[in-house]
């Protein structure tokens, strides 16, 4: 990552006056459109805070402290250590997956419950899959396995250490896996979206291959597995032309997809009419805009200690910035496009704005690409973003 170098660019747009007749008046119709969505947006944001403020933040953190307390009786010293990491670390992504239960119309504890619980078992299964990454690719897959099988009751429950060196977690993993089995059956849309559910999940694969120390047979690996994925599945249309096979794997290594399916789940009205759509939004342009972002944040960790970095893959910084600046305006556009589009563009601008507000994005080398993507992100990102840095002083999370 050491290697980017700088490269200026500039975008030039059509001038000159607009025409009278027809013209002004669909600029006018367009003036009208574009306030009222800022309207929604406006609306969604204020009704999203209260829920959080009133109840969210709250119920979160009984539910962390609840998986907190079992983590520290993890016997395994090591297991215990990754555990109690996750959600100490992580405590900004189990409060993002506890946003995704604004969505619905009503409040639905289920719902939360298995957001918390599957956020903090994908945070926990990443940072010990990255520990034993010398262990092989079989152990980071049959670790895995519990991010499908948490989704899908009545399902087997499998040996998720039968490759990993040590397995005394106490029933800590399948603790969490049945607790989101749970709270999935309980929720009633579920039917409704299992297959996309399942399939989001069943993407975690990659996560495994992301840890493979060695950077020639990892980057072989992942194309490999992008040729399988990146085709046309049942069910939707896949709108990606343009993409590197990168930000596709991103995109997967993000379990948002996953997230957004068990939120769907809660609705049952909407489940079936909504579920292509919110699938193909989220995998193809929500989950790469925010694991870029996440990357993005991670540059210099990354190059210091030799890790894989998804914005890496770029020629350099300044063409990296420029597409992510792409992703991170299609995802807004992409999530304002789904059923109760305003609050879905709502979880994306504050996901956009939390992965903006972190200490090394602010970095005096980093600081005009960070202005770059704030400006992509648009006024409600600025807002954000702000709000968000304060937050995460208050955690503890300024580096997270």
């Amino acid at each position: 990552m050491n290697g980017f170098s700088r490269q200026g660019v500039t975008l030039h747009g059509p001038a000159g006056r607009a025409r009278p007749g027809p013209d002004r008046a669909r600029a006018g119709h367009a003036r009208a459109d574009s306030h009222t969505g800022h309207t929604r947006v406006g609306l969604a944001l204020a009704r999203a805070s209260a829920r959080e403020l009133i109840w969210g933040l709250r119920l979160v953190s009984k539910e962390v402290e609840g998986w907190r307390a079992q983590a520290a009786q993890i016997p395994d010293p090591e297991l215990r250590a990754d555990a109690l990491m996750a959600i100490r670390r992580k405590r900004g992504n189990i409060n993002g997956a506890g946003l995704f239960w604004t969505l619905p119309d009503r409040r639905n504890r289920d719902l939360l419950a298995a957001l918390v619980a599957y956020e903090i078992l994908a945070d926990f299964l990443d940072c010990v899959s990255e520990r034993s990454a010398e262990e092989g690719v079989a152990n980071g897959h049959q670790l895995h396995l519990a991010l499908v099988q948490a989704l899908e009751p009545g399902a087997e429950i499998s040996d998720y250490y039968r490759h990993h060196h040590t397995r005394e977690d106490g029933g800590y993993v399948r603790a969490l896996v049945e607790s989101c089995r749970a709270h999935c059956a309980a929720l009633p849309g579920y039917q409704e979206v299992r297959p996309f559910l399942l399939r989001a999940a069943g993407l975690s694969a990659v996560l495994a291959i992301n840890h493979e120390p060695d950077p020639a047979l990892r980057e072989q690996a992942l194309r490999e597995w992008d040729d399988v994925h990146s085709v046309e599945q049942p069910g939707r249309e896949r709108d990606i032309s343009g993409q590197a096979w990168y930000e596709r794997t991103a995109g997967a290594s993000a379990w948002l997809t996953v997230l957004a399916m068990l939120a769907l789940a809660a609705e049952p009205e909407h489940a079936s009419s909504g579920a292509a759509q919110t699938y193909a939004a989220y995998l193809d342009w929500i989950a790469p805009a925010g694991a870029m972002l996440d990357s993005y944040g991670d540059i210099a960790e990354d190059a210091a200690g030799g890790e894989h970095s998804y914005i890496a893959h770029y020629p350099n910084l300044d063409v990296a910035v420029e597409r992510v600046s792409e992703l991170v305006r299609r995802a807004r556009s992409e999530a304002r496009a789904l059923g109760g589009g305003a609050r879905h563009d709502v979880i994306a601008a504050c996901m956009i704005a939390f992965y903006l507000s972190k200490d090394s994005v602010r970095a005096p080398e980093m600081r005009q690409s960070t202005r770059k993507l704030r400006r992509a992100g648009g006024p409600l990102v600025a807002l954000l973003a702000p709000v968000l840095r304060v937050w995460r002083m208050a955690y503890g999370q300024r580096s997270a």
